[in-house]
């Protein structure tokens, strides 16, 4: 438990800056925001603030890739519940949007100038524990970022989380509440357990009882309600043998793609800070001083290491390593850029503060040529021209399916394949059958009732299906004949349960009466003995555990307090609690651990009823 207060208690930027960056942006759909749109009509408002279908249905996209990324190549995307997955997004975004607007009429703010420090000094940005800018374009291109998208929704998030931070970390603990925490935290108890036999095998059945089960519960054995489909399926896949990529197409992308790579700069600097402590005239001072050193000769590092306040940099002589235009503060990078190699800059002013910047190096780009990006340029344009090819195939089907009474017409138009399912119920089945929006649409009324085509169903974001009901297949009774074996098993378990908790209560009466010795085996069956177990006691079932923390302190030595707790698989035991046994006083650091816990804990809980609050008291339309 020790353990998990500390993996609980640490500072939520140490422990999810890059979580941040990824999963959280990843399970919101945040990256949504930052995509065009012409999209015109909205998934929902939130106190007049819109969000588009267009970013819901990105959403829906970037949660399905970061499930099936987390479940495995293996894993059956058709499993995935539309639904589910787009009501999922659309409460994430809604519940981003109300906590930034939280943050901002909070007053919350994150300068331009602390970003460019987030970015630098966050370690999946660097090399050799270095910033490394084809890192961070390697990293933010496999999230579908630009680097000014990436500044705009890390900054976003930063304000989310100085929301958070302040919310979660004002937790308040009482010492009597952490005295009250460890004493039943660290509270051992000394318990005896028997197991009672459970025999489903003794129970004789005769057949009348059989019949009169059934007879009773007659609607429980019926055959499923199910369905047998048609469906045509249209794969993108398909499409890639059928495109083609010109010589200008292909030398087009290859300028494109190059244009941007850019020039590097390794820039130092001395940061001398204006804060509540230190005034802008008090900095500036400063930084002339320091700036008179360097022009009697004294060395740029040596300096940096002595007065730098920029923490991440000072002890490597105010080295910031390599960086492109676009990571720092404007005037900083304003600065830099009309440096010569070796050259140091006049006093720079920015939110943080004064710097002396100095440019210790220029790395040209390297630019590929175009026969080493000839694979990946065509694969990309390919890749476009089959978007293309695989939307308009798409509205083609629907259209030609809606059109047409059955999916003859539909397949010869676009050359496909009519396919047959087994037959599924309402709980779904295999192949296309698992996937909840066909199943959805299966029973539909227009489908089964109507005996319409569905619209368009994506399986995948590579796969859409259109389907029609072939064979509705109504529930029928099952005979007793097909279901009496399996009723005999359902009595005899139940009926051995009850006989077995039956005899566990006799029992029970009979060791509190003391008819019954404490120490002597029962029906051939040791009680076992645990002495100090704690509430996480390793080789005894969770179910056992539970119940004997929850059984009342025995009234003496000779008084033991008994229960009984049926496990998961129908067995039966019996418990007897011998004594509780308080722990020592926790020491000083144990009660630090424990009230960082119990903080975190409040802190969460008050967080979450922030949200709440601000979902209580907005307007929010979901169309």
């Amino acid at each position: 438990m020790l353990q998990n207060i500390r993996d609980n208690s640490q500072g939520w930027i140490a422990k999810t800056i890059i979580g941040i960056i990824v999963v959280l942006m990843a399970f919101t759909g945040i990256e949504a925001i930052f995509q065009a749109t012409t999209n015109s009509q909205d998934a929902a408002k939130v106190n007049g603030e819109e969000i588009s279908q267009n970013e819901l249905s990105q959403a829906v996209d970037m949660q399905r890739r970061q499930l099936m990324q987390q479940l495995g190549k293996d894993f059956d995307a058709s499993l995935l519940d539309e639904k589910m997955l787009r009501e999922s997004a659309l409460k994430g975004l809604i519940d981003r949007k109300l906590l930034l607007q939280g943050a901002e009429n909070s007053k919350f703010a994150f300068s331009e100038a602390a970003l460019d420090q987030v970015i630098l000094q966050t370690p999946e940005f660097q090399v050799d524990g270095k910033f490394s800018p084809d890192r961070f374009d390697q990293v933010i291109r496999q999230l579908g970022y630009s680097r000014m998208q990436f500044r705009q929704m890390l900054a976003q998030e930063m304000l989310i989380g100085q929301l958070r931070a302040g919310l979660a970390g004002s937790g308040f603990v009482t010492d009597a509440q952490v005295l009250a925490f460890a004493r039943l935290e660290k509270q051992t108890r000394d318990f005896a357990s028997l197991n009672v036999k459970v025999d489903p095998a003794a129970v004789k059945l005769a057949d009348n009882e059989v019949k009169a089960y059934y007879d009773e519960h007659a609607t429980e054995f019926m055959t499923p309600d199910q369905v047998v489909i048609d469906y045509l399926e249209l794969k993108k896949a398909s499409f890639f043998d059928q495109v083609s990529v010109k010589d200008e197409d292909l030398q087009a992308a290859y300028q494109k793609e190059t244009a941007n790579l850019s020039e590097q700069r390794r820039a130092a600097h001395i940061l001398i800070e204006v804060n509540d402590n230190v005034t802008e005239a008090q900095a500036k001072a400063k930084i002339d001083e320091i700036q008179a050193r360097l022009a009697k000769g004294e060395k740029f590092e040596a300096l940096a290491k002595e007065f730098s306040q920029d923490p991440g940099s000072a002890n490597n002589g105010g080295d910031l390593g390599y960086a492109g235009p676009g990571v720092y503060d404007p005037a900083f990078e304003t600065a830099l850029y009309a440096l010569a190699k070796d050259q140091v800059s006049a006093s720079v002013r920015t939110d943080f503060g004064f710097h002396l910047i100095k440019l210790l190096g220029v790395e040209a780009p390297e630019v590929p040529t175009l026969a080493s990006l000839k694979d990946k340029l065509t694969r990309e344009l390919k890749t476009q021209q089959v978007e293309q090819r695989f939307v308009e195939a798409t509205k083609q089907l629907e259209d030609s399916s809606f059109e047409a009474s059955d999916l003859a017409q539909p397949a010869q138009d676009l050359k496909l394949t009519v396919h047959t399912s087994k037959p599924f119920g309402r709980e779904g089945g295999e192949g296309v059958a698992a996937n909840r929006a066909v199943v959805t649409a299966a029973f539909s009324p227009e489908v089964l009732d109507e005996g319409a085509n569905s619209t368009a169903i994506e399986l995948d974001p590579e796969t859409v299906i259109v389907l029609r009901a072939k064979e509705h297949l109504k529930p029928a009774q099952l005979s007793l004949e097909s279901v009496a074996a399996s009723i005999r098993v359902q009595l005899a378990k139940e009926r051995a349960s009850a006989a077995a908790k039956t005899k566990a209560e006799e029992l029970i009466v009979s060791l509190r009466d003391g008819k019954t010795p404490l120490d002597k085996a029962i029906d051939g069956q040791n009680w076992k003995v645990i002495q100090a177990a704690t509430r996480g006691q390793e080789g005894v079932d969770p179910t056992v555990l539970q119940a004997l923390f929850r059984m009342p302190k025995p009234a003496a030595k000779d008084k033991p307090t008994f229960s009984s707790v049926t496990l998961a698989d129908g067995s039966l035991v019996i418990v007897r609690l011998n004594a509780v046994n308080e722990a020592a006083a926790p020491t000083e650091e144990e009660k630090a651990q424990y009230r960082r816990f119990l903080a975190s804990r409040i802190g969460q809980q008050d967080f979450a009823a922030y949200r709440k609050l601000l979902e209580s008291q907005a307007e929010i339309k979901r169309f």
